[in-house]
């Protein structure tokens, strides 16, 4: 716990003083959302793991007595600086993420941490969970200063990370009574709003009302069941907290009339896939013609499609005009990002055969149409602007070498937008270095870190010597600077 609290007041002292990306919060004028005097448009890959982790490679806990349930973990804030520069640096303004998970009850045997514990006794309001919130606080802390926008969704309709069912049982209450304004768990759910909103960050030292990096705050995720009596209330409490930014009713598969003459509900938005037969660019005529330029709209996810569908959508959203009304941003789902000791987390969506994609696309991917995929989004970005072609990806950035084991594995944290690595060695004393392998990436999909590396050096060495390594990442913009230096001293041969 000490460490804990002694990494976390280092961030405090060091990422309060660092420089903000942004002048303005982010304001919406009838249908446009506005940064400044700019219209704001954008096109990415939906991110709902930037402050807590799914970690696929452990499978199923079986302790889970729903049958189903996940590990989770927490990222580290190098893990969330990594994915933070890969989406900003990938051309990305604004990501949508998860949601706060809500506490259920084996998650001590699935070591489970959540954001959301439950109430002292019923008669009380769920608590924050501090360890977790101070991950969300790194997040937005590194989101403001690489520049990325976040769309914040508080409580969800499902059980994925523990949602209004979770929230219910609390107080012995149904999970359709998420929707009462006058249960209990309602009042537990504005209670989580409050808490959130007005909670200082400990490492910007602002309130979470006036962080520019939240662009919106959402009722929650894919509210299907949400009603005038729920969202009414709701938007006024959000608004009247966070008056500087922005509201989205987290409804799904509709739109609300009593939303679009609500003054305190900003965007409207909606999720398309094909088992709700919403999976295509018509979706947002329908969408933009409902809302009647009354709200700025927004296609929250969208994908698990064939590339050729993924990019008719992608085209619907920036060129479909409603009377004036366009689309102003479109996410798929989902990102994945690099692990702290190398490779990538990884996401099967279901029984199918789409996973979760990794900037900025490799080949590793293909099956996926990865980079197919996110050249399509990077085109879209473009089309947003009004230009006709993607800019180049920028050069790397330096990788993270992790220290080197007896057994010669050589693991790193990748370079956002890198996609290839030449890993150098020479002894310590030499000035020339060695190249001993090129072209490689990190790129494998279904990465395993408990038994996986990204490389292993077999080539024969002199035991007793000391050998220095290094890594350089590479893409089609060119060679980042190398990475740290890692030592590694060759074991002496046993004698007899």
């Amino acid at each position: 716990m000490l460490k804990h609290i002694l990494f976390w007041g280092f961030l405090l002292l060091t990422s309060s003083r660092a420089h903000s990306e942004f002048s303005h919060f982010i304001t919406r004028e009838g249908s446009q959302l506005l940064d400044g005097d700019k219209v704001l448009r954008f096109a990415g890959l939906h991110a709902p793991e930037l402050h807590r982790i799914e970690d696929d490679e452990r499978g199923v806990c079986k302790a889970d007595r729903r049958g189903w349930g996940q590990y989770f973990k927490w990222p580290t804030s190098d893990e969330q600086q990594n994915w933070i520069r890969s989406l900003v640096r990938s051309g990305q303004k604004v990501t949508r993420i998860y949601v706060l998970s809500v506490a259920q009850s084996d998650d001590v045997l699935c070591e489970r941490q959540v954001h959301i514990l439950p109430p002292i006794d019923a008669s009380h309001m769920p608590r924050l969970n501090e360890t977790a919130m101070q991950v969300f606080d790194n997040m937005i802390a590194l989101a403001d200063q690489e520049g990325l926008r976040l769309i914040v969704p508080f409580i969800d309709h499902w059980s994925w990370w523990g949602g209004r069912a979770e929230l219910a049982a609390f107080y012995a209450e149904s999970a359709d009574d998420f929707y009462d304004p006058n249960s209990k768990t309602y009042q537990a759910y504005q209670s989580i709003i409050q808490q959130v909103i007005t909670r200082t960050n400990s490492i910007t030292g602002r309130k979470y009302f006036e962080e520019k990096a939240i662009m919106a705050w959402e009722t929650g995720n894919e509210l299907k069941d949400s009603t005038p009596e729920f969202v009414t209330p709701t938007s006024a409490l959000i608004k009247r907290l966070a008056p500087q930014q922005l509201v989205v009713d987290g409804i799904y598969l509709t739109v609300l009339s009593t939303s679009l003459d609500d003054p305190n509900v900003d965007i409207i938005s909606n999720h398309f896939y094909s088992s709700n037969h919403n999976n295509k660019p018509q979706t947002i005529v329908d969408n933009l013609t409902a809302i009647q330029g009354k709200k700025a709209y927004i296609v929250g996810e969208f994908g698990l499609l064939p590339l050729d569908q993924i990019q008719r959508i992608l085209q619907g959203a920036v060129n479909v005009d409603v009377n004036g009304a366009q689309t102003s941003g479109a996410l798929v789902w989902g990102f994945r990002g690099r692990r702290h000791n190398g490779g990538f987390y990884w996401h099967r969506e279901g029984n199918s055969d789409y996973y979760s994609y990794h900037l900025p696309g490799f080949v590793e991917g293909a099956a996926n149409d990865e980079q197919a995929v996110i050249n399509a989004l990077r085109q879209a970005q473009a089309g947003m602007l009004g230009e006709l072609n993607a800019p180049p990806l920028p050069i790397p950035l330096a990788p993270k070498l992790r220290p080197i084991s007896q057994n010669r594995d050589i693991n790193w944290l990748g370079s956002p937008v890198g996609r290839q690595y030449r890993i150098e060695r020479k002894a310590l004393n030499d000035n020339q270095w060695q190249v001993i392998v090129s072209g490689i990436t990190d790129g494998k999909n279904q990465y395993d870190s408990r038994v996986d590396n990204l490389f292993t050096d077999t080539q024969a060495l002199s035991p007793g010597k000391t050998y220095v390594y290094r890594v350089i990442a590479s893409n089609e913009s060119g060679e980042s600077p190398p990475s740290n230096e890692q030592l590694l001293i060759v074991a002496d041969v046993a004698k007899p």
